[in-house]
């Protein structure tokens, strides 16, 4: 009696199996089938991406490698611009900083501040690469340019967290002398100077600074 019992049990299994299979069947076949496809395009878009990636790479290398053959700085700055004009965001970047670089080897200093303004103003730009644009901005024009305006733009920079605080405060320190501030250029130097964390050669400059500036009055 059981053996009959359980043949029955199984026989009814198998036809609620095939009742479901005969209303879902097909949504589970394109189920699957979703699944595999899906399979193919992810790893089919990684074998892309990582194809354009290393193609980029090579263009990249290709573009410094004529640059070191260049005939002058400012045909190398053209072949970075040229390069940046269609680069992924990440090579665009090192192109826009490299063509800043050589405008200014060759002698181009208002070219290469728009060029980095440029780079310091885009919002595509990672934060920290636009605060590095800022810096080197800032520092070219500490010669001719006015510094209250100058302080202003590297007073973001100054605040804890920032990768580029140190420097920031030592441009801050500079511009305070530039107008005989010494003061304020003593009280940014001295912590500067004190600062376990301050990079150790800025920490020596602050410190050399402090000694030729003399004590406070």
């Amino acid at each position: 009696m059981s053996d009959i019992i359980r043949e029955v049990d199984e026989e009814l299994r198998r036809e609620d199996w095939e009742k479901v299979w005969k209303k879902y069947g097909k949504l589970v076949l394109a189920g699957a089938v979703g699944i595999v496809v899906a399979t193919a395009a992810v790893v089919a878009w990684r074998a892309y991406d990582t194809s354009q990636r290393m193609a980029q790479g090579d263009r990249f290398a290709g573009a410094v490698s004529r640059v070191e053959n260049a005939a002058s700085p400012q045909e190398a700055a053209d072949i970075m611009a040229a390069l940046a004009a269609d680069a992924p965001a990440g090579y665009a970047t090192l192109a826009r900083f490299r063509e800043a670089k050589y405008r200014a080897d060759a002698g181009n200093r208002d070219s290469a501040v728009a060029a980095y303004d440029r780079l310091a103003s885009d919002t595509a730009v990672e934060p920290m690469f636009r605060d590095l644009a800022t810096l080197y901005s800032v520092r070219m024009q500490i010669a001719e340019g006015d510094p209250a305006a100058l302080t202003a733009r590297l007073a973001p920079l100054t605040v804890d967290g920032n990768p580029w605080r140190f420097t920031a405060l030592e441009l801050t320190a500079v511009l305070a002398l530039a107008v005989g501030d010494t003061e304020a250029a003593r009280r940014i130097y001295a912590p500067l100077a004190d600062d376990l964390d301050t990079p150790e050669s800025l920490r020596a400059r602050a410190a050399e600074m402090l000694r030729a500036l003399g004590p406070a009055e």
